[in-house]
């Protein structure tokens, strides 16, 4: 069995490979794509993937702490009624953050393949504000 020829991949105003800068925008979060962002100016895929890391990791710092205001609210509300339930309660929202951050691996993983792959795949809503926000002046 023979290997696959290399992928040939273009450079970045980084002087790094696009499909290697493109995944290390993802690797530290909102703080990598935010670097990447900034300081590329060539590269599309590469400034798409980075806002698309900002994007992400904004979206999910803004969705975990509104989660946690309202869970914390129903868990006070609840737990005045009745213990048991409170402690139900609090064993399901256990079990939907845990459900929520395997979702966020997953999205995450997948983002890092298909950047190191070269490829522009957009997460739903915010790959297409991603696209805008990286698209040339």
């Amino acid at each position: 069995m023979q290997n696959p020829p290399p992928v040939q991949t273009a450079k970045s105003s980084t002087g790094l490979d696009e499909n290697i800068a493109a995944l290390l925008s993802y690797v530290f979060g909102w703080v990598s794509g935010l670097i990447f962002f900034l300081i590329e100016k060539d590269s599309r895929l590469v400034r798409f993937h980075a806002m698309q890391s900002i994007l992400f990791n904004v979206l999910i710092g803004v969705v975990a702490f509104v989660v946690w205001i309202v869970v914390f609210i129903l868990l006070l509300i609840v737990s005045r009624i009745s213990d048991a339930l409170g402690t139900v309660l609090g064993l399901l929202v256990t079990l939907l953050w845990l459900a929520f951050l395997v979702g966020i691996l997953i999205a995450w993983i997948l983002c890092l393949v298909k950047a190191f792959q070269g490829k522009y795949f957009k997460l739903p809503i915010i790959g297409n504000f991603a696209e805008k926000f990286s698209a040339p002046k």
